[in-house]
């Protein structure tokens, strides 16, 4: 098959003709509106698609793929706008199918600890829906993303280290693909052994695969108590170290993150807070009353054999909520450390062991090139995270934050782990997914062709065009 190109003029016309008489008012084209909707939340650069749609239900996502699929036009699922890899960028130009007006609770069924969800709901949005059932869904990528973009891009976060990602909380999926043909993947049973497991395809497959128009949730409890804090570290090895331990023993942490000096100095400073500018674990334990407790206190045990200067817990909801918020904000504080510059976010994701040693490289790698950038990350599951101040416009220092980004990705996969933990492939990552995958890169691109034969979905994603 050859490359594939952007769609004709007479194309566009066509589809844009049949889906405004299909959406009225529900298809826009203005520049600006349609500038939203590409990639705009890192440095990657914006490649805006040539309409948006609104779309409320699944019949209108069929049809509206029908057309596309008929005319050759690229289609691109968008969420709430919050991925990092260049996923929602349209290089060929197409249908972004906005899917933030299918946001409906549809079901919980307490009993059974799930809910079915449209794909446009966000994650807060959900558990303020869930506030009076005594249950939560508990993943959190830390943006207040959409569950079908959670989806689509295997989210993890804060949580992940207790509850999974959504691979391990998602049973069931309602699937859109190319040619309008709308599938149901899994069911609403705890397990099942019946054939492929088509709902793990979906998930991660950042939109090249289908749209997914409903989604069935596994929700967990709200624990009885949570105690957060911080603990203070004098350099990167011991937090690191103080980790590994933690996770060897199987302790019941719910989150641990850490965050180095240099994103401690930016949290101060933007989210007023007055920590130790030092290396430093936030931490939280949950469960009854008594097994938190007991948790937090082996937590800080082990914090303090490795070194700890500083450790402070609370039950506070405030309080511990003012410190989430602002590693939640961690991005946004980091940027404030170089006015006027670009944010260029990467992550990757290494065993354990290796954690200390991908990390105390990559602040290396920083000081070495001269660099300005933080390191933070969801290090219970050995996922850590760079953010990188640039300045696009300067040549020489875009070339260095490549090789910096490179060496990230090379000693990850060096050490058995991957070029990405959780911010997925989209358009940043493409070289690294082919070195990574080997030859099973070459299964995924016939599932594509078999799912997608005309590469109408995402295209320019993951792998690029299939030949």
């Amino acid at each position: 098959m050859n490359a594939i190109v952007k769609p004709a003029e007479a194309s566009l016309d066509a589809v844009r003709a049949t889906l405004s008489a299909l959406l009225g008012d529900r298809l826009q084209t203005s520049a600006a509106l349609c500038a939203q909707h590409a990639n705009t939340a890192t440095g990657r650069g914006t490649q805006a698609p040539d309409l948006v749609v609104y779309p409320l239900d699944t019949q209108e996502v069929s049809a509206i793929l029908r057309c596309c699929w008929q005319h050759g036009v690229p289609v691109i699922a968008f969420g709430a706008g919050s991925s990092l890899e260049g996923q929602l960028n349209a290089p060929l130009g197409g249908v972004s199918v906005d899917m933030s007006r299918m946001n409906q609770l549809l079901e919980v069924r307490a009993e059974d600890l799930l809910a079915v969800t449209q794909p446009g709901i966000t994650r807060k949005a959900l558990n303020h829906e869930l506030r009076a059932t005594g249950l939560q869904f508990p993943i959190d990528p830390g943006a207040d993303a959409s569950v079908g973009g959670m989806c689509a891009t295997r989210a993890s976060g804060t949580n992940a280290v207790r509850y999974g990602t959504m691979a391990e909380n998602v049973l069931a999926l309602e699937v859109v693909l190319a040619d309008g043909t709308v599938i149901r993947t899994g069911s609403r049973a705890a397990k099942s052994a019946a054939g492929y497991d088509l709902t793990r395809l979906m998930i991660g497959s950042e939109g090249t695969l289908g749209i997914i128009t409903e989604v069935t949730l596994r929700l967990r409890g709200i624990p009885e108590e949570t105690l957060g804090g911080v603990a203070a570290f004098p350099d990167l090895d011991s937090a690191c170290a103080a980790v590994i331990v933690m996770v060897q023993v199987g302790l019941e942490v719910g989150r641990v993150e850490l965050l180095d000096a240099a994103q401690i100095r930016a949290c101060n400073a933007y989210s007023k807070l007055d920590l130790a500018e030092v290396p430093t674990l936030f931490f939280e334990c949950s469960g009854s009353d008594t097994s938190a407790r007991d948790a937090a206190q082996t937590f800080a045990d082990i914090a303090e054999e490795h070194g700890a200067t500083a450790i402070n817990w609370s039950s506070d909801r405030d309080t511990r909520s003012r410190l989430w918020q602002a590693r939640h904000d961690s991005y946004w504080a980091a940027l404030a450390l170089r006015p006027g510059c670009k944010g260029l976010v990467s992550d990757a994701c290494v065993p354990i062991s290796a954690l200390a040693e991908n990390i105390a490289a990559a602040q290396a790698d920083l000081v070495e090139k001269a660099l300005i950038g933080t390191i933070l990350g969801h290090v219970g599951d050995g996922n850590f995270h760079v953010v990188l101040m640039t300045d696009p416009e300067d040549t020489a220092e875009a070339e260095k934050v490549s090789a910096f980004l490179k060496g990230i990705t090379q000693r990850a996969q060096d050490a058995g782990g991957t070029c990405t933990g959780e911010h997925g492939i989209g358009q940043g990552k493409m070289a690294a997914l082919a070195a990574e995958a080997g030859a099973s890169l070459d299964v995924m691109r016939a599932i594509k062709l078999a799912l997608d034969p005309r590469q109408i979905l995402n295209p320019g994603k993951l792998f690029g065009a299939v030949q």
